[in-house]
């Protein structure tokens, strides 16, 4: 990191004294730094959690949404303020009105989670449900805004929220002063912002990693660009729902572009690998984005190689997560942590070819086996492996080449994960034409008739796979007997009926086990 510019310190200068005298502690605890001690013997490093699942809204969230709050005049406070989130910004501005004695206004999106629609309910909030994304919940909110003249709290692009989550970084360098790097989960970058602005400000060599999902990586597309840009919303990944952001604000961007070191990406399976991780050593479960940060010291960690000892500090910034998707999260530790594999074997349709084909894979253990009948010549196994490691999984496929078994690596292939593991049992008929899609479906009633009544009568599902996992949006594999003409004409169909939805025909999973 470059020397602070006169211009730049004066800017950092500003949100210290704000951080410092912010009155988070109105409502906010300051938060422990945990040791993760099997980790940090794992990685070869000092591994440090910072709890904001401590928080009594299991968030980071509250800070700024107190801090902004406690500044309002007590006419502004008398308006009543307003929101747009799906769960802990919402939870953070509900329980700093109640604390305030004045009335939040939600708006969430009707496929937002009933754990947490409940949650702000019980904290005092109006809850307005409108649309089935924060973008759509936003512009409402901006309306309701509008018209009755209430406040609005931004989640993330206000000094005074910044300044809020800030104080993270305050406490982390009064708890150890010795921190080499420190991971932030980056959606809007309002939580980055307030860190890096007061860790530079006091100790500029202490690196500042940001750290987004793959798919929702705003921050990374606008350090790239040097300026901010704005990611398609259908396009966004929301497994990590938390800091999935279409646009860095403009304030946070302001900061940190100039103060965050480096931007790293991480996988839906690295954040289910960092979820366990986090599990092990805390027994308390984090939300998808909460554990993003752990995540990325671990890919950082894994990229540097051997090095001396560093202290490094992720910030573990919510533990809001449904119990019904923990079965998902589990599905896809393992392989996030490198220690399954997925692959689509074939052998010959004869006695003794499994038992053949275990000892081929020798003491690893099979952690899943789905095979149907469909060939009189060759049988197409699903098959997942325990490895010890990546290097053991490239070792295992060697071996089984070798031994002549043809076979494709499906560890990375999301239809595979998503749907065809479930699906192993059966083929369409020879000769049939089918055109393959998968959806993103709000996870509200009626959600599917609508996806029907739009599509009408032109084409014939000839197969259809939805499975819960948990989330705002549940994935959806369906199949339409179409042709390759009809492919244009059936896309328009799609788009209209605003579903986000991605083509995977000749996907190898699907060819393998289902075509």
């Amino acid at each position: 990191m470059e020397r602070i510019n006169p211009g730049g310190y004066s800017m950092l200068e500003k949100y210290v004294k704000k951080i410092l005298a912010s009155r988070v502690y109105d409502v906010a605890v300051e938060t422990p730094l945990q040791e993760a001690r099997a980790l940090s013997q794992r990685v070869g490093h000092t591994v440090l959690l910072k709890r904001e699942d401590y928080q009594s809204v299991f968030s980071f969230k509250i800070r700024g949404a107190y801090n902004k709050m406690a500044q309002l005049s007590k006419e502004e406070l008398a308006r009543g303020v307003i929101a747009a989130s799906a769960g802990n910004h919402a939870q953070g501005v509900a329980l700093a009105a109640r604390e305030l004695n004045t009335r939040a206004h939600i708006v969430m999106g009707r496929n937002a989670p009933g754990i947490k629609i409940e949650a702000v309910k019980a904290l005092g909030a109006h809850v307005i449900l409108h649309g089935d994304s924060y973008d759509e919940a936003l512009v409402q909110a901006k309306v309701l805004q509008k018209k009755h003249g209430y406040v609005y709290v931004h989640p993330f692009d206000d000094p005074d929220v910044i300044a809020g989550q800030g104080t993270i970084g305050m406490e982390l360098l009064n708890q150890r002063g010795d921190l080499d790097v420190v991971f932030v989960p980056v959606g809007g970058g309002g939580l980055i912002a307030g860190i890096a602005a007061y860790i530079k400000y006091l100790k500029p060599h202490i690196k500042v990693i940001g750290v987004e999902a793959e798919g929702s990586a705003c921050f990374y597309a606008a350090k790239k660009a040097n300026r901010r840009v704005r990611l398609q919303p259908e396009s966004l990944d929301l497994f990590a729902d938390g800091i999935s952001v279409a646009q860095v604000g403009k304030h946070t961007f302001k900061i940190a572009r100039q103060y965050v070191d480096e931007t790293l990406t991480v996988t839906t399976d690295e954040i289910c690998a960092a979820v366990k991780d986090i599990f092990d050593d805390t027994r308390s479960i984090a939300e998808p984005s909460g554990a993003v940060a752990v995540a990325g010291l671990k890919k950082y960690v894994g990229r540097a190689g051997k090095r001396k000892p560093l202290v490094l500090a992720a910030i573990l910034s919510g533990a809001n997560v449904n119990f019904d998707r923990l079965r998902h999260i589990a599905e896809r530790a393992e392989i996030g942590e490198h220690r399954e594999m997925i692959l689509a074997v074939q052998i010959p349709e004869q006695p003794g070819s499994f038992l053949k084909f275990c000892k081929a894979v020798g003491k690893k253990s099979i952690t899943e086996f789905n095979y149907r009948y469909s060939d009189p010549e060759m049988a197409t196994l699903y098959v997942g492996i325990h490895i010890p490691s990546s290097q053991a999984g490239s070792e295992l496929l060697d071996k089984l080449q070798v031994a002549g078994y043809p076979l494709e690596d499906m560890t990375e292939n999301e239809v595979a994960k998503l749907h065809i593991r479930y699906m192993v049992g059966g083929k369409g008929p020879v000769g049939q034409n089918e055109l393959l899609y998968r959806f993103e479906f709000p996870e509200r009633p009626g959600a599917l008739a609508s996806f029907l009544k739009e599509l009408g009568n032109n084409w014939n599902i000839s197969l259809f796979h939805y499975r819960n996992h948990g989330a705002a949006f549940g994935r959806v594999l369906v199949a339409f007997q179409a042709s390759e003409s009809d492919r244009k004409r059936l896309s328009g169909y799609l788009v209209r009926i605003g579903y986000r939805f991605r083509e995977e025909t000749g996907n190898s999973a699907y060819d393998a086990f289902l075509s």
